[in-house]
Parts: C-alpha cells; sequence; structure tokens
C-alpha cells in the first residue's frame, strides 16, 4: 500500500520536476490510500492557487484511491508521533495512517527524510 503525503499531490498535479516520482504510487489507485487531511490540504491549496473547479477536480482523482477517514484511534497515534517526532499536525496524521496500513509514504517534505517507512525525494 502507498500513502501520497501532500506535498507529493501538489507535486504531482502541478507537474513540477518531482511529479514522476510520484506518478506511481498516485496513478497505482488499487493500493493507495489517501488520509483524509491531504484532501484538505491539497483542496485548499489548489483553491489558492487558482480555483474551485480546478481544486474539485484533484480531490476527485485522489478519491479514486481509498480515503482513510480520521478516526479516535488514528487521532492519539497522530499526537504520539507528533510528540515523539516533532513534527506537525497534518504530518503527523499521514504518518499515522501510513504506519496504521503498513504503507509506504511517499513525500518531498524534509520533516520525513529520516523516518523509516518513508521514500523522501527531495525537492528540486
Amino acid at each position: 500500500m502507498n500513502v501520497v503525503d501532500s506535498s507529493g499531490w501538489l507535486e504531482f498535479f502541478a507537474a513540477g520536476p518531482n511529479a514522476s516520482s510520484f506518478a506511481h504510487p498516485i496513478q497505482d489507485v488499487r493500493h493507495l490510500l489517501v488520509p483524509a487531511v491531504t484532501l484538505t490540504e491539497v483542496f485548499k491549496r489548489i483553491l489558492q492557487q487558482r480555483d474551485e473547479p480546478s481544486a474539485l477536480e484533484a480531490v476527485g482523482h485522489m478519491m479514486q484511491g481509498e480515503v482513510v477517514p480520521l478516526t479516535s484511534e488514528l487521532a492519539l497515534e497522530a499526537g504520539r508521533l507528533g510528540h515523539s517526532l516533532k513534527i506537525p499536525l497534518a504530518d503527523s496524521l499521514i504518518l499515522a495512517t501510513a504506519r496504521q496500513y503498513d504503507a509506504i509514504l511517499w513525500t518531498q517534505d524534509a520533516d520525513f527524510r529520516t523516518i523509516p517507512g518513508v521514500r523522501y525525494i527531495p525537492k528540486r
């Protein structure tokens, strides 16, 4: 299973320099988990940069994977991870989701670069 964090989704949708690094996990929708918080982050960012139809189109693509809702169990584990790893709230929710499903987390967010189970792609 794969989880792509918000930075990876945004890179893919913008056809940025690292877009091809995220193409496989994003296009393999049968093995794609989408933490609900990534829907929020990506929708908001594309809405800021473009418009609502573009943002809705993006999250429509994201929802082809399995959207993982925020449960109380996931929230508490994210709190533990955020505290122990000193990472922001959204990052801890995304990491907790990946770990709950034993999935690979794909990202270009430097907060994750040394965490096991993460495929970190440095920004270009």
